[in-house]
């Protein structure tokens, strides 16, 4: 475990160093010149900024009021990570790369600046690959599928979600087992799920807690209750002219985030995900980059390996937010 902490932080410390010595840094510019080359407007962008530009009311808004949690492996969004995993109950270590393919979808939104509410669609799927493995098999794959309705009023803000997930093995990843006689037993994994989570924002972090409730599940036999809490540290933006003069709109903005749950099912152990790296953004676009070294310890979060699965692993990967 000591091993794989300290290459977290290196990885986490070459990026720094990367960014740093490749070219000059200059202090971000104020929000008003964050323009829209369309409509010469302002960009608001209430998930990670604030703004007093009177009562709005909206359909499909084209952000949230409330920020996607950076840190949590099942928020829906788009990422590619690769990821060395090692099972803590027993296997051999492996190469695994985990994909995610969600978003939410902004239905409907009232507001008072970046007060108010919001309704919208979630939907994501999130599938992991034996990378060791011909053609690197499909191990499983999660598919969610809710209505989250999320709210705002200054730094306070909160997410509710009802959803449903539904999980289905590999066919390569089932038919190798059946074939070596590993012992691995197939189980059917699907249940809807209510979760609350309220948010604070304090200049440049950020805390969240709340907890979750199976409505319904299957297997009948896994416990209902689970607690999620975390934090987000965001440094001060600063733009660089790395490859100028093709990028040198950007701006990048040292991140941090962890996120922990505790599940009844588990005995309240907790989980622990940890991210760390760098975001860019361009002005006047709502689109963000990430490039983040992860660090995971807990029960598997994907599929059917969440009920009994206990695994820990380093990797890096590439997000996308829109």
């Amino acid at each position: 475990m000591g091993r794989m902490v300290s290459f977290s932080l290196w990885a986490a410390g070459v990026g720094i160093m990367v960014v740093l010595l490749a070219g000059h840094t200059y202090a971000d510019e104020p929000e008003a010149k964050n323009q829209d080359a369309n409509t010469a407007q302002p960009v608001l962008d209430c998930r990670y900024g604030r703004a007093d530009v009177g009562e709005t009311s909206e359909a499909f808004p084209s952000d949230d009021v409330f920020r996607p949690l950076m840190a949590d492996p099942k928020q829906p969004q788009f990422f590619a990570i690769w990821q060395h995993s090692r099972p803590r109950n027993g296997g051999s270590s492996y190469n695994l790369g985990s994909v995610s393919i969600g978003e939410n979808f902004g239905l409907y939104s009232k507001r008072q600046g970046c007060d108010g509410w919001q309704v919208g669609l979630l939907t994501g799927i999130f599938a992991q690959f034996n990378l060791d493995q011909k053609n690197a098999e499909l191990i499983n794959t999660d598919f969610n599928v809710g209505i989250p309705l999320s709210w705002r009023s200054g730094n306070w803000s909160t997410r509710l979600r009802y959803y449903h997930q539904s999980s289905h093995i590999g066919d390569e990843f089932w038919e190798r087992n059946m074939n070596s006689n590993l012992g691995f037993e197939r189980v059917t994994v699907s249940f809807e799920e209510v979760d609350a989570i309220l948010s604070y924002d304090y200049r440049w972090l950020r805390l969240y807690g709340g907890g979750a409730y199976l409505v319904h599940r299957e297997p009948d036999h896994v416990d209902r209750m689970r607690l999620q809490w975390g934090f987000e540290a965001r440094a001060p933006s600063m733009r660089t002219k790395i490859l100028v003069p093709f990028l040198d709109r950007l701006i990048v903005t040292p991140v941090l985030s962890a996120d922990f749950k505790s599940r009844e099912q588990h005995g309240w152990i907790i989980d622990t995900n940890v991210l760390a790296g760098f975001e860019w953004s361009r002005t006047g676009s709502r689109r963000h980059f990430r490039i983040m070294a992860t660090y995971f310890h807990g029960y598997n979060p994907y599929g059917q390996f969440f009920i009994d699965q206990k695994i820990e692993s380093i990797g890096l990967g590439a997000y996308f937010t829109f």
